[in-house]
């Protein structure tokens, strides 16, 4: 059941390797649901090599892709809640429907919330025909 047509597979394999996923990484996902991009999920997986994890792996992940959309809640809980299982310098690729897609999210919204959540937005990415990521990270501490 794919959401996309055509060249949909291989954008989304350019678009797993651009988000700097490689052979071996543990990859968490959380918001999951029916309206996310199957062909995206399914490169980062052949990208890794393995299964995406969910919320209850309970063991340190080397980044998470959080998918949100308008009302799913508090952006600021869920960045946060992110953070549980991540390892330190991993990075959060927050998933989100692209402008004048239904549940789009407000870049202005995003840039509120990642310093509340002690988190720096880095880099925004289209990575499918309706889902664009945002590369939020842990700030580098001075030594």
């Amino acid at each position: 059941m794919s959401s996309t047509v055509g060249g949909g597979a291989a954008q989304a394999a350019g678009a797993a390797e651009r988000l700097g996923f490689k052979s071996g990484m543990v990859i968490q996902e959380l918001g999951w649901d029916n309206d996310t991009d199957d062909d995206l999920r399914v490169a980062i997986e052949d990208t890794i090599d393995a299964d995406l994890v969910d919320g209850d792996y309970g063991n340190v992940v080397e980044a998470v892709i959080l998918w949100w959309r308008q009302g799913d809640g508090d952006l600021v809980d869920g960045l946060v809640d992110s953070l549980t299982d991540l390892v330190g310098g991993g990075a959060i690729w927050l998933l989100t429907p692209k402008v004048g897609r239904p549940g789009c999210v407000d870049a202005a919204d995003i840039s509120e919330a990642a310093p509340v959540a002690g988190l720096a937005q880095t880099t925004t990415a289209g990575v499918s025909k309706d889902w664009q990521a945002t590369r939020l990270v842990t700030p580098k501490t001075p030594a």
